[in-house]
């Protein structure tokens, strides 16, 4: 067996490590949350476990994107409302637009601690997994869920099977919400900054749109090859017309 002691290593090189640039998320209306609370009575578990029926007529109607297998949290979360606010069981309407998961956490606790003791509840409130869309030059283009609370925005691209060879990987359009309206940015796949910005990892309800690059324009084509051989064709079509037409 070949020794990969010594020798490897000058072979390998690493990068100086960037750290991550994480922001909280802060809800926004129509986003989906798993709100879970859990006491110490049986009763009140049951009043409070109750799912809104409007939730589930809406999940017959929409489909798992990006081969998730269906929107559990969908089918048993809760959705933000036009005015930010989830209607909860026994508890009533809770406004959680511009929270962070862990403020609305506190928000509904204070609303529990009206029913139950301090030290016999539990609550849970986290995202319905990230939904995204991807546009343009990818493999699998569409609507995605990914049930993660973080992702990337290469395991974004992943998950819509990879941009194809056509697409302009320093110049990927993102289309964000933000609470007081959406932003378009452009990212450059191909620069390392981009791990340690904003950017990095994707949000609920982000759009990437993959462009084209120019060669797009000369025909239907997917490479080079195949483009070449279409404009071959036409020249060929276009000189046996003009040789008939002479005849």
């Amino acid at each position: 067996m070949q020794d990969l002691g010594k020798d490897s290593e000058a072979h390998m090189s690493s990068d100086e490590r960037m750290g991550y640039k994480f922001e909280e998320y802060l809800l926004q209306s129509f986003d989906i949350v798993e709100i879970n609370i859990k006491t110490t009575s049986p009763e009140l578990n049951e009043l409070l476990s109750v799912v809104n029926i409007d939730n589930n007529a809406g999940a017959a109607m929409m489909g798992g994107g990006g081969g998730q297998g269906g929107d559990v949290f969908f089918m048993n979360g809760y959705t933000l409302d036009e005015n930010g606010k989830v209607e909860l069981p026994l508890i009533g309407e809770v406004e959680l637009v511009g929270k962070t998961t862990a403020e609305a956490k506190s928000i509904i606790e204070d609303k529990v601690r009206k029913y139950v003791n301090e030290d016999e509840f539990f609550v849970r409130v986290r995202l319905g997994g990230i939904r995204f869309s991807a546009l343009g030059e990818f493999n699998s283009s569409g609507k995605m869920t990914i049930l993660q609370n973080r992702v990337t925005i290469f395991e974004a691209i992943a998950a819509a099977g990879d941009l194809t060879i056509l697409a302009k990987r320093n110049n990927l359009v993102l289309l964000r919400q933000y609470p007081d309206g959406s932003q378009i940015h452009r990212i450059n796949l191909n620069d390392k900054n981009l791990l340690s910005s904003e950017f990095y990892f994707i949000r609920p309800n982000d759009v990437l749109y993959a462009e084209p690059l120019k060669v797009r324009e000369v025909g239907t084509a997917t490479n080079f090859i195949q483009t070449l051989t279409l404009v071959t064709s036409m020249i060929t079509a276009f000189a046996l017309i003009t040789t008939f037409v002479r005849n």
